[in-house]
């Protein structure tokens, strides 16, 4: 239903392109809007297109250049992310988006490096997709290590003392995310008990809820980085043994499908790159989006794909070129940039934002705003 939504919208809210102008330029975006990273990338392309289309209205990016969007599907698969990138790079586009994933971004990134393509992930997250790729490629959500601190931070304040992570090999995300909250964890003085893995999708959770049902004693809290549909099913049978540790997740649940659990979702918190709570830009953002759409957005990832336009607009403003090299500079040298979730921030960066973080909790089918903060430093695992 999540996705029908968003394609509707996608396909009835914006217009297309207008025939190319002199001062045009095209911004390519190879992401996923279909398929298993749809659930992000689908409502990151809503609000990009948004913001560009009141960026063009404005005079367009740093109010001389009218930006025109050359779009392809890459339906989650990385064979096909390449070729989208590379038909991209081809096609001369100024700016390259790649999907809300590591490796499809990084095998993305690698085409617009060598042609001095500015890139940006929609929504990776794994800290080290900049450094794989060079100094063309940035990062635009709240980092793994970064989420994992914060979620650190929330667990010591609630006084645990003991946890257990699940992990999945298949993706740096679900694999690094949940390791770099462990040595957060324990840094502050907390214990693993022990660890899981599953493979993504594979749906039968038994053997590994199981084993965590059989530690003695039980861990304080659960931790992983499950994202649909590997999470739910692994929450409907945890809570179907009679196991009732809090679970602590990830940006990846910040889903309309993890609030439909109903009450076996109650006391999850994860983290999430804003939340509108009232009297803030993303609490205007989101009435202006229902005001023009007729529905609140139900993700977060409509916001943040709506602040990357404005985040290449800040840069070249500052450095009044569409060239890749001075754009380039003027992206890494961004600081605070004000944007309808906070702040972001590049300058002192591997490139990857610093920027707020929120924790959520969920109770009776909504969410609720707990912490807002950006971690400190000291407290970020490496890389």
């Amino acid at each position: 239903m999540t996705s029908f939504r968003f394609a509707v919208l996608a396909g009835a809210m914006f217009f297309a392109a207008a025939p190319a102008l002199a001062e045009d330029i095209t911004i390519g975006l190879a992401t996923a809007q279909t398929g298993g990273l749809a659930f992000a990338d689908q409502p990151s392309l809503v609000g990009f297109k948004i913001a560009v289309d009141e960026i063009n209205a404005r005079g367009g990016l740093g109010g001389k250049y009218k930006i025109t969007l050359d779009i392809k599907d890459t339906r989650t698969d990385t064979a096909t992310t390449v070729q989208a990138a590379q038909e991209l790079v081809a096609a001369g586009v100024k700016v390259l988006i790649t999907p809300c994933d590591a490796d499809p971004s990084i095998a993305a990134g690698q085409i617009s490096q060598p042609a001095q393509i500015p890139t940006f992930t929609f929504c990776g997250t794994t800290p080290t997709i900049p450094d794989a790729v060079g100094d063309y490629m940035f990062g635009t959500y709240p980092a793994d290590n970064a989420q994992a601190a914060i979620l650190a931070e929330h667990a010591v304040a609630k006084g645990y003392k003991t946890g257990y992570i699940l992990k999945s090999p298949d993706s740096a995300y679900t694999l690094k995310l949940p390791e770099y909250f462990a040595q957060a964890f324990t840094k502050k003085g907390g214990q693993m008990l022990g660890e899981g893995t599953y493979t993504m999708g594979q749906q039968d959770f038994a053997a590994e809820v199981t084993k965590i049902k059989a530690l003695n004693p039980q861990p304080d809290f659960i931790m992983t980085a499950a994202y649909e549909p590997d999470f739910p099913a692994f929450l409907q049978q945890l809570r179907g043994a009679g196991i009732t540790a809090p679970v602590l997740g990830s940006d990846g649940i910040d889903s309309p499908t993890t609030t439909g659990l109903g009450a076996i979702a109650d006391g999850i918190v994860h983290t999430t790159a804003g939340f509108p709570s009232e009297g803030s830009k993303l609490a205007a953002f989101y009435e202006s989006f229902k005001t023009a759409t007729g529905n609140a957005p139900e993700t977060v990832y409509v916001a943040t794909g709506y602040e990357i336009p404005y985040i290449i607009d800040a840069a070249v403003t500052a450095a009044g070129t569409m060239d890749g090299p001075a754009l380039r500079d003027a992206i890494a040298n961004l600081k605070d940039v004000e944007v309808v979730t906070g702040k972001v921030t590049y300058a002192g960066t591997n490139r990857m934002p610093s920027r707020d973080i929120t924790l959520v909790e969920i109770q009776g089918g909504a969410r609720k705003s707990i912490l807002l903060a950006t971690p400190n430093p000291a407290d970020v695992p490496a890389p």
